[in-house]
């Protein structure tokens, strides 16, 4: 499960699993949408991915991108 907490104490779960924060966060959700619905890349890859176009569109977005995933229990 994908939730934010806002600054206000909202949360907020996003109905694609998909969620973008920070300056670029915008063109990383974007990317990653896009990225989902059309590839079949795994989620570390798809995040990577999506960070590098942000950084390549907004420019206080950098490339020095360090991914960590949590282990999924089921």
């Amino acid at each position: 499960h994908t939730l934010l907490l806002t600054g206000n104490g909202d949360v907020l779960q996003p109905n694609d699993g998909v969620m973008g924060i920070g300056s670029g966060g915008q063109y990383a959700m974007a990317a990653a949408r896009a990225l989902t619905a059309h590839s079949s890349l795994d989620a570390g890859t798809i995040v990577r991915k999506s960070l590098e176009i942000a950084a390549g569109i907004d420019i206080y977005t950098n490339t020095n991108i360090l991914v960590e995933e949590m282990p999924c229990q089921s």
